[in-house]
């Protein structure tokens, strides 16, 4: 399984469907899997269960996702957070799709439908998840000022190159 992350606004479900496409596989957005299971908006869930129940609810649906048919699946921004999908990572192409804060929120503007927006200590998660999508990628790519198109052909090259020394991130310790 080829999997994407990146903080919200990186593109990881229109790079995902693009290069999906290009490989005659399967795609799969963690958030929408997660929205036609339960028949709710993630801003529902997230309002009605808590952000605990939503993290526990998309382990879930992610840990079924990667047991499933090979192909690209894009996580949530935060998904990343929760250790069990840390640990079900590890085996897989991980792409990170490398974004900055200022870049995020401009691809996003105030979108209603991310309740991460409304939360005063967004720069200070933002740090947080830069680490942990950098310990679980084999591979980064910057997408600042380049096209969806461009992101694909970098992320489909450095996949089938064998000589690409990537990164192979280690399935992190129970209570880490």
């Amino acid at each position: 399984m080829i999997v994407l992350v990146g903080f919200m606004g990186a593109g990881k479900s229109t790079v995902g469907r693009l290069l999906a496409e290009r490989l005659g596989v399967s795609f799969a957005d963690s958030d929408d899997v997660i929205e036609a299971s339960v028949g709710l908006s993630i801003a529902d869930i997230f309002e009605g269960y808590t952000e605990a129940g939503f993290r526990d609810l998309e382990a879930r649906v992610i840990a079924a996702q990667l047991a499933g048919a090979s192909g690209v699946l894009a996580l949530g921004g935060g998904a990343v957070t929760t250790e069990s999908v840390r640990v079900a990572l590890a085996g897989h192409d991980v792409v990170l799709l490398d974004i900055s804060l200022t870049e995020a929120l401009r691809r996003i503007g105030g979108d209603p439908s991310r309740p991460l927006l409304n939360r005063p200590d967004l720069a200070q998660i933002f740090a947080g998840r830069a680490q942990c999508y950098r310990d679980v990628a084999t591979l980064t790519v910057a997408v600042a000022g380049r096209s969806p198109q461009q992101i694909v052909e970098d992320v489909a090259s450095a996949l089938a190159e064998p000589d690409v020394v990537r990164l192979d991130p280690v399935a992190p310790e129970a209570g880490e």
